[in-house]
């Protein structure tokens, strides 16, 4: 039986001897499409591509590309708070140094 390897049983484990990855030229990067077509069931499941294998490591790259900006934002929000918080203490200092500067010059 000459079949293609699958994801669950390559043909070989060899990164030198699988065929090298090239990006499909017609589609757009990264799209669900499939570059090959096929004529049944049993044909769909041995045809998987190398780009459906790296589908997880895609969908993981996106979600740490999400969770930094989302830990970028988070800080960002952080330090406008802390900042929001040091104006509202040196406004509270100038007041005070105002009402006691006025007390020692009505003295």
């Amino acid at each position: 039986m000459n079949t293609a390897g699958t994801i669950d049983r390559p043909l070989t484990h060899d990164p030198q001897k699988q065929a090298p990855m090239k990006p499909s030229t017609n589609e757009p990067t990264g799209s669900a499409t499939s570059d090959f077509t096929t004529t049944g069931a049993n044909d769909s499941r041995q045809n998987r591509t190398r780009e459906m294998q790296l589908i997880p490591e895609a969908l993981a790259r996106a979600h740490m590309h999400d969770r930094l900006h989302q830990a970028q934002s988070e800080r960002r929000a952080m330090s406008l708070v802390a900042a929001r918080r040091m104006q509202r203490r040196a406004e509270r200092a100038s007041r005070r140094a105002r009402r006691a500067l006025a007390m020692a010059v009505m003295q």
